[in-house]
């Protein structure tokens, strides 16, 4: 029970399974679209885990030209719709990933500027969905608007349940990269708190979460607002497994320690008090105590003191409880500032002056470039900084953002580096998304969003290198690489599967023969397996990326051969994927591979030559297989 808890934590509900759930996780064969309702079930749930489950048959295509350091850097920038760059980094980088966060569309009912951010549809749109409409497009009484025939009915999701549809995939994908110890945080608003809240339970357990942190995301009031100004946002906060992960503690900050004060000259330094007593009543604990004036005093009903008779004792002949000046208050425990970490917990309200606002994120992107900020309200660095540091991301570990927006989450993480030194890593995903032609970023010569984004990065890294101090290193540089169809063609069967299919017109001897003539020519354009837009290093990442490496690990081009290995130099490999004879097999087995991999369209039919190099291999004790 706990083994299945730990991999499918989503189906369990207050410990117990639901099967129902269960079949939708298992498998197409299992999924049955049966009208789920909201409570969370939404209109298209069904579709949305098809949609998780569905293979993809997309690559990612480096992109030199619009990287920095391209041969050297560790950090990512995909420009990609995210739910296929997620499917497609599934194999390479399950359990690799220390810490997620993400700021999603806020589903606001709004056309905004950085994402076309309405995901409602109308209550027709639902209920036709939902098979709740008869074929002339009339409501069922029996159905879930059922509630449309009585007065002051809520509407069962039709707003929700599109937003849904795009975050429970991502979700369970992003599951899936993080490592045990991993973390991922959420920004979002009202709109959708409640629903993503539910939502994250289900993917990733609700005893996996951790907080709801309210940050203050504004500093002053609209006055225009309809009833309340509002000046917050949520980050949900979640881990893979809650028992892997060690939350990061702050630095004291001079306001925590101003709270520290010295009442009674005691030579151990400043102090301040805390509450003696507790909630949880035990009969042992509930004794009475008297004041230095000679107040007897026992605790509140209910409570009880939080320490035995005699560990007070040793306590007060220690002058570690306080009476109050006058000797007479309710005692109370004093904690020392010098016996104190020099660390603390965060708190869940995060307060501007803290970790800023959203004007401080848009003057960030100004100052980037030059005086235009382009977005609306991005996240500030000091906010991600935060993030980095709950998230106790340490020196080498690797983050992703797959909403990326303006590129803030590679900002924070360049800045975390060149403040500690450390060499963190990231991942960036975003869509491509068209700019209004009337914006500023459209006038300044910026097509999409992405483009801002690795502009901003590009900006950012030259920066921050300029401010590091003499023999400081930071990778600045970043990978892009972009969604594109699979460099080798697909494997599909003919529309029909048979010349008696009803796809065809008849059994006619003519029908046949086409059909034949169709299949003939689909068997012959299948003997080239590789796709006109290929070349071979998009090819090599592809191929790479299917057998487990990762975007940053070396490869290296060399006569007719790629070379991969994982950044510590293990798992050795070559590629053959250019002409090929037998006399370079010696110089690849020189080089101790531990598996070579060919395409067989190389052998040109040639199955002695195949042969011989897999024998070739085998007797060096080297893995061999053709794609």
């Amino acid at each position: 029970m706990n083994g299945l808890k730990r991999v499918f934590p989503e189906v369990f509900c207050e410990g117990k399974i639901d099967f129902e759930k269960l079949k939708l996780i298992l498998g197409e064969d299992n999924l049955a679209d049966q009208g789920e309702r909201y409570h969370l079930n939404w209109a298209g749930k069904t579709n949305a885990y098809r949609t998780l489950q569905a293979p993809t048959f997309n690559t990612l295509a480096p992109c030199q030209a619009e990287s920095v350091d391209f041969a050297n850097t560790q950090n990512v920038f995909i420009e990609a719709e995210n739910l296929e760059a997620l499917k497609i980094l599934q194999k390479s980088y399950a359990g690799s990933v220390k810490m997620i966060y993400i700021d999603p569309p806020y589903n606001t009912g709004n056309d905004s500027f950085i994402y076309p951010d309405k995901f409602s549809e109308t209550k027709s749109e639902y209920a036709r969905r939902v098979g709740d409409t008869d074929d002339d497009g009339y409501l069922k009484r029996d159905g879930v608007f059922q509630g449309a025939f009585r007065k002051n009915s809520k509407d069962s999701g039709h707003y929700h349940s599109n937003w849904l549809n795009m975050m429970l995939p991502r979700l369970h994908l992003a599951k899936t990269l993080l490592r045990d110890d991993g973390v991922i945080f959420i920004s979002i608003d009202d709109n959708e708190q409640a629903q993503l809240k539910l939502l994250c339970d289900e993917v990733f357990g609700a005893e996996n979460f951790v907080a709801d942190v309210i940050w203050q995301r504004a500093f002053s009031p609209k006055n225009d607002a309809k009833y309340l100004s509002e000046n917050h946002d949520y980050i949900l906060i979640y881990t893979k497994n809650i028992s892997q992960f060690k939350i990061g503690r702050l630095p004291r900050t001079e306001e925590a320690n101003a709270r520290y004060t010295n009442k009674d000259n005691d030579p151990r330094g400043n102090w301040t008090s805390s509450d003696l007593t507790v909630k949880t009543y035990s009969e042992n604990y509930d004794y009475e105590i008297t004041t230095p004036v000679g107040n007897k005093l026992k605790p509140t009903a209910g409570r009880c003191w939080g320490i035995s008779k005699e560990r007070f004792e040793e306590l007060k002949a220690d002058n570690r409880i306080w009476f109050g000046e006058s000797g007479e208050r309710v005692p109370r425990l004093k904690r020392f500032l010098s016996e104190v970490q020099n660390e603390m917990v965060s708190t869940t309200l995060w307060f501007y002056q803290e970790v800023g606002h959203n004007q401080e994120g848009r003057q960030e992107l100004k100052d980037v470039f030059a005086g235009r900020g382009y977005f609306d309200s991005p996240k500030p660095t000091r906010l991600l900084n935060r993030i980095l540091k709950i998230a106790n991301v340490q020196t080498n570990d690797l983050i992703l953002d797959f909403f990326s927006g303006s590129g803030t989450t590679a900002h924070a993480v360049m800045q975390l580096n060149a403040e500690d030194g450390g060499n963190r890593k990231y991942i960036c995903m975003q869509l491509p998304e068209p700019i209004d032609e009337k914006s500023e970023a459209k006038k300044a010569g910026f097509d999409n969003i992405a483009e801002i984004a690795k502009e901003r990065i590009r900006r950012a890294g030259k920066q921050i290198s300029s401010s590091l101090k003499n023999g400081q290193s930071v990778d600045t540089g970043f990978k892009v690489f972009k969604l594109s169809q699979s460099n080798f063609k697909q494997w599909q069967s003919p529309v029909s599967a048979s010349p008696s299919s009803d796809n065809l017109v008849s059994d006619s001897p003519n029908a046949k023969k086409q059909f034949e003539l169709d299949l003939t020519a689909q068997l012959a354009e299948q003997q080239d397996i590789i796709q006109t837009h290929a070349t071979t290093q998009n090819m090599a990442y592809e191929i790479a990326l299917r057998l487990g490496f990762q975007l940053t690990d070396p490869m290296t081009f060399a006569d007719n051969i790629v070379w991969l290995s994982h950044a510590d130099g293990s798992r050795k490999t070559a590629l053959l994927l250019q002409e090929y004879t037998l006399d370079i097999l010696p110089d690849i087995l020189s080089a101790n591979p531990t598996k070579v991999f060919a395409l067989d369209i190389i052998f040109h039919g040639d199955d002695a030559l195949k042969a011989n190099t897999a024998l070739q291999c085998k007797d060096s004790g080297v893995s061999f297989e053709v794609l």
